[in-house]
This record gives C-alpha cells, sequence and structure tokens, in this order.
C-alpha cells in the first residue's frame, strides 16, 4: 500500500510522548506513526480479534511503526542518581534518597519521599522533563522523524489544526503555506546542539514564588490515515501539563499516585483509631460483665479535655 507524503513535520505531542515513555515497558508496547505521527498503544486487554488485526497491520508496515524503547531498570535508577548527584544539596535527603535508590521497589519509594518534600518535588518535577524530553529528541533524531512538538508551537490553533487536515496536500492556502515555513524552521532546532544540551538561564536566580501551573492550549486529534484496525489502539490522553506525568510504574498518572498516597496516610490512621476503640468496647463490655460499667468509660477522639 503506497501511502502519501507529509509536506511539513509531523506536529508531535511532547506530554503524550512522554507519557508513553514512561510506561512502555516489558508488558506495554508503544509505537509511533511515521506518517501521521499518532501513538499506537497495543493494550493486550482488549478483544483478541482485534490484538490480530492490529499485529498484522504493523507487521505488514514495519518501516511506518516504530517501536518505543522500553524504560529499563538501569535506566530508572540512572535518572533517580542523577537528580540526587545534580539537585539534591542537603545531606540528610541526599543519604535517604540514595538508601532508597539501593533498596527494593525504589522507583516507588523513591517518589513518595520526593512527594513528601515540597522543595524537592518542584526540582525533581523540572528534572525529569528535561531529561525525558531530551530522550524523546535523541530517539527521534536516531529515527529521523521529522517533527515540532506542538507545545512548542506560537501559531493560532485553526491554524494548527489546517496544517493536520492538509499535511498531505501539495498545494494550500498561502497562510497555511507560512504555517509550513515556520514549521520547517522549528523543526531545524531539535536537530541542533542545543536541543539536547538547553543552556542553564544565566544572571541571579530568580525569587521563590507561588508556583502557577498553565495548562498548554492543544488542538484536536486530526488523522486521515489509520486504518481501522489501528483506530482502536490509538493512544490520545489529554495532558495539558507535564506534571502530571508520572515517573511511577504501577500508576498511570499524578491524580492516581495522588490518592494513592492519600488513601495509604488515611488508612493508616484509620485503622489505628478503629484498633483503640475496639479495645476500649472490649473493656467496656467485660466491665459491664463485672458490674464495673461507670467505672470506665471511652475516651472521645474527636474532641480534647478542657484541661489539655
Amino acid at each position: 500500500m503506497t501511502l502519501p507524503t507529509p509536506q511539513s513535520p509531523l506536529i508531535l505531542r511532547a506530554h503524550r510522548l512522554m507519557d508513553a515513555f514512561a510506561k512502555s515497558n516489558d508488558e506495554r508496547d508503544f509505537y509511533l506513526d511515521r506518517v501521521e505521527g499518532f501513538i499506537v498503544y497495543v493494550d493486550l486487554e482488549k478483544d483478541d480479534q482485534e490484538l490480530a488485526k492490529l499485529y498484522g497491520e504493523i507487521e505488514a508496515s514495519l518501516s511506518r511503526y516504530v517501536l518505543l524503547p522500553k524504560l529499563t531498570f538501569y535506566e530508572t535508577k540512572k535518572i533517580m542518581e542523577g537528580f540526587v548527584n545534580e539537585k539534591v544539596y542537603d545531606i540528610d535527603t541526599k543519604e535517604k534518597l540514595v538508601d532508597i535508590i539501593g533498596s527494593k521497589d525504589a522507583r516507588e519509594q523513591f517518589l513518595e519521599f520526593i512527594y513528601d518534600n515540597e522543595t524537592e518535588l518542584e526540582k525533581w518535577q523540572q528534572f525529569y522533563q528535561e531529561r525525558t524530553r531530551v530522550r524523546i529528541i535523541e530517539w527521534l533524531r536516531k529515527n529521523d522523524f521529522r517533527f515540532v512538538f506542538e507545545e512548542d508551537l506560537e501559531l493560532p490553533r485553526p491554524v494548527v489544526e489546517q496544517l493536520k487536515v492538509k499535511l498531505f496536500d501539495a498545494k494550500v492556502p498561502k497562510e497555511v503555506q507560512q504555517a509550513r515555513t515556520a514549521l520547517k524552521k522549528r523543526a531545524d532546532i531539535y536537530y541542533s546542539n542545543e536541543a539536547l544540551n538547553p543552556r542553564p538561564k544565566r544572571g541571579r536566580p530568580p525569587k521563590q514564588v507561588a508556583k502557577i501551573e498553565i495548562e498548554t492550549q492543544v488542538t484536536s486529534d486530526i488523522y486521515t490515515q489509520a486504518s481501522p484496525a489501528v483506530r482502536r489502539f490509538l493512544y490520545t490522553p489529554d495532558i495539558t501539563s507535564p506534571n502530571s506525568i508520572t515517573f511511577s510504574e504501577r500508576f498511570d498518572s499524578e491524580e492516581d499516585f495522588l490518592a494513592h498516597l492519600r488513601g495509604s496516610t488515611r488508612t493508616d490512621a484509620e485503622s489505628q483509631l478503629e484498633a483503640l476503640s475496639e479495645k476500649f468496647a472490649s473493656l467496656k463490655k467485660l466491665s459491664s460483665q463485672l458490674g464495673l460499667e461507670n467505672e470506665i468509660s471511652l475516651p472521645s477522639f474527636a474532641e480534647k479535655d478542657d484541661d489539655e
């Protein structure tokens, strides 16, 4: 099957790729399409017939679909060690994180410790996003993708959507042609040394201010060359903030991870309170049987005595 040739660089979602790179492992396969730039997630929970059709499509077009690399144990450890060595300055914190990295289930324990420390969390998120972005650009360059990240564009939303709609058209309106020229210039930047070695900002560091997270505005997904077999497996999560991408292996999003942390804390407190209540209830029952019901009363956990 002959496929059309894109007339401009592919418009890829950087945040989406970051998420897929973080989740790609021995049990999860992700592919990036060379023709339109969509991501295919081989979801093994889908129907066997649908999976068979997808595999048949991929095998028939091996040069079109490029398998995303797996995040190995060595790479995850290297990322954590890099953060500790480059960004953590407190000796006690550094020692604690080094111990965690060398322990079992290090990835999750590392995140739990980081999320319990607001100062380190902000540094970690910036470090992880920068490292992941560089890793993705290296991989795209290695596989000869001509691309731009939509999150980096400063074009009006209607113009970006027209670029997607007319991706394969040789003749386009003047406005779209100008946008294509801007895209090509932008694509060259990703193949420069600056893309892999971003320069640190010079001058005095800015004062610490309240962090304001701005959601990235992105356009609709427009794919005309994805077959029905592939469309059922398109990976199209709406990720408007890189902070919602988690390094966790167990949880799919930061929201899920935070819910886990809150749930764990709440469960521990409730279980301790429940255990104490059961003990006092048993003690009161025993005292009632002995005729000492007025000697022992259940304490209130919700209110403190006036003398305290």
